[in-house]
């Protein structure tokens, strides 16, 4: 059997919570943390094994906590650009009376990359979108189930 911590292959592991994970690790590693099973002794296992799934319950001693998968792109909702992106960034920075350079100092980008924005050149990542959007004022996402 393979240590979960270190790597060794022992013949005898326990399960360990270290800080609030449960881990497979060998009596060495297993000073770290707190023994919830005795040592388990390897038994003869077919040629091909399966690691059983995760159930998740709160029967595990989670203290009720539930570990299910979650889609985080479901929960927020999806937001995309809008199709007129490039010209709503042009248009409120020229609102503001502000030159691409000035525009990029403001937002710590080099003007090319202004450029590049309002031309819509390039996809910028969220970190930009939600820099322009603070520093402009202005929306640039928009749900794509909504009408245009």
């Amino acid at each position: 059997m393979l240590c979960e911590m270190c790597g060794k292959d022992v013949a005898t592991t326990s399960r360990v919570r270290i800080e609030g994970s449960v881990l497979r690790l060998c009596p060495d590693c297993a000073r770290f943390g707190t023994v919830l099973d005795p040592p388990t002794v390897p038994v003869a296992a077919p040629a091909t094994t399966r690691v059983p799934a995760f159930s998740g319950g709160a029967s595990r001693g989670g203290g009720g906590r539930s570990l299910q998968e979650r889609d985080l792109y479901t929960e927020i909702g999806e937001l995309e650009l809008a199709p007129d992106w490039p010209k709503r960034i042009r248009l409120a920075r020229e609102a503001l009376k502000w030159t691409p350079e000035e525009f990029g100092k403001k937002l710590n980008e080099k003007k090319s990359v202004v450029l590049k924005l309002e031309s819509g050149g390039f996809h910028p990542p969220d970190e930009l979108v939600r820099r322009v959007e603070r520093l402009l004022k202005v929306r640039l996402r928009a749900d794509p189930a909504a009408p245009a």
